[in-house]
């Protein structure tokens, strides 16, 4: 099992950046696809980004462009680099696992573990 914090969000203005992170328990991150979704009130939890145990990346079209995701294995650490932020990226976001095998990295349901998840507000 593994336990997922996420950090980093916050209140930034339209075009501002933020980085969030992800710190994963456990001694086998390398093994672990991870993800991004975030959750607009009102609205159902929605793919953000993932990232394969094989370091292969996945991008919502909303954010293609915009933000990056990336890992460090050594930290037990996914990253979320958002750039050129909207009000429309305004969202709870959370982190997701799922080891060795997955089947859609876009669809919540694929994923077995999840964090707590942190606020991310973009006024404009």
């Amino acid at each position: 099992q593994v336990q997922l914090v996420e950090s980093g969000g916050g209140l930034v203005q339209a075009g501002g950046s933020l980085r969030l992170s992800c710190a994963a328990s456990g001694r086998t991150f390398s093994a672990y696809n991870m993800g991004w979704f975030r959750q607009a009130p009102g609205k159902e939890r929605e793919f953000v980004a993932a990232i394969s145990r094989g370091y292969s990346t996945l991008y919502a079209d909303s954010v293609k462009g915009r933000f990056t995701i990336s890992r460090d294995n050594a930290k037990n650490t996914v990253y979320l680099q958002m750039n050129s932020l909207k009000p429309e990226d305004t969202a709870v976001y959370y982190c997701a696992a799922r080891p060795y095998t997955i089947a859609t990295m876009t669809s919540p349901t694929s994923y077995d573990y999840w964090g707590q998840g942190t606020q991310v507000t973009v006024s404009s």
